[in-house]
């Protein structure tokens, strides 16, 4: 076990760094498994085309005619097909969420246009629910102040979560990868949209955070890469491993998660809200993480070390949120109360998200949801 200080890389070291329903209504159904190499549209497929995760042959095989794509120019000499650059598929119709339509959104390019309609979906979403959140909860005097209510938090989620005890010691193998692929678009553009919260920081506040995401991006080691942590395990479970095959499979509940990240280190007025989120979400994954590395140990899952990569680290991206925000704090002060807003607001994010993934699997797998 690495025992170097946070933020440090040691020599042989493997860095490393997070989480959670399907787009139908609660209760319903989740699509099945995209099979690999389909190309999917912004057009929810039906069902029935679905392929099952755990049935022979599921694989799939040639791709399907998919959203647009753009191709560079030929290389001269004998004539090879260079690839199309990826792209997100714009909805072949109307019949489309907003948290899936924004999340399309946040990974595009965008103009006046496409902004003003992030704006728009936000103002009627986060916006709200911010101001809901903060006058519910009381001021919080200091940075002493927010970290105990943070660690009552924490311990709170601790002492139990019925639909994390399911993943851990009951659910089947086609259940655990239906939440496998429901987190998918999460483990693949995992800490992509923390970047544009760093130039709001003060210089030392930067560099902690910073320490976070390199060890997210595997310290540039592709191969410890958390992202691509996760390609190898879809890829064990038959699942395709790039974002777009997603969009289709992925639930309202993981866009809002998803989407908060870009609105607070893009558009939040207060970066606080951001350190106050990732401070939590560092702290939460180590415990939040062990039910499913002990659901890959129990059905033989070898690529578990998704998980188990951020029982480790975790801890030490904690300690660094924490120097972030105190940092932040002797550049420019502090108001605790919106750290405390941002921790409760993924923990609420995230845990929706989370125990609707699991209810789902079980529904879709023909057992009781949690």
């Amino acid at each position: 076990m690495n025992t170097e200080a946070p933020g440090t890389l040691p020599p042989g070291t493997d860095p490393s760094g997070t989480i959670p329903s399907g787009t139908g209504a609660p209760g319903a159904e989740p699509p099945g498994i995209v099979p690999s190499g389909t190309r999917t549209t912004g057009t929810v497929r039906p069902r029935s085309a679905v392929s099952d995760p755990t049935a022979p042959g599921s694989a799939g095989s040639g791709p399907v005619a998919g959203g647009p794509t753009v191709s560079g120019p030929t290389a001269s000499g004998p004539a090879t097909a260079r690839r199309a650059l990826p792209s997100w598929p714009a909805p072949a119709s109307g019949d489309e969420s907003v948290h899936r339509e924004l999340f399309r959104l946040n990974r595009t390019p965008l103009d006046s246009r496409l902004l003003a309609r992030v704006e728009e979906i936000e103002r009627d979403w986060i916006l709200p629910l911010v101001r809901s959140m903060e006058a519910a909860g009381a001021p919080v005097a200091d940075r002493a102040g927010w970290q105990r209510l943070l660690a009552g938090l924490l311990a709170r989620e601790r002492a139990g979560n019925p639909a994390g005890e399911y993943l851990a010691e009951q659910a089947s193998r086609r259940e655990f990868t239906l939440v496998v692929r429901e987190f998918a678009l999460d483990g693949l553009t995992e800490a992509q949209n923390f970047f544009p919260a760093v130039p709001r920081l003060p210089i030392k506040a930067q560099m902690a955070v910073m320490r976070v995401l390199i060890d997210e991006f595997g310290c540039g080691n592709l191969q410890q890469a958390h992202s691509q942590l996760y390609r190898l395990l879809l890829a064990e479970l038959g699942l395709p491993q790039e974002p777009e095959h997603f969009l289709d499979t992925t639930g309202d509940e993981t866009f809002q998660f998803l989407n908060v990240f870009y609105w607070l280190t893009q558009r939040a007025p207060h970066v606080e809200y951001f350190l106050g989120a990732l401070a939590y979400l560092e702290a939460s994954i180590p415990d939040a993480f062990t039910h499913q590395a002990r659901a890959c140990e129990r059905l033989g899952i070898r690529h578990g070390r998704y998980y188990t990569e951020h029982l480790h680290i975790d801890t030490f991206h904690m300690r660094e949120m924490q120097l972030a925000i105190k940092e932040y704090e002797a550049a420019y002060g502090l108001d605790p109360t919106r750290l405390w807003t941002g921790a409760r607001l993924l923990s609420r994010l995230i845990g929706g998200a989370f125990d609707a993934a699991v209810a789902r699997a079980r529904e879709s797998a023909g057992g009781v949801a949690a």
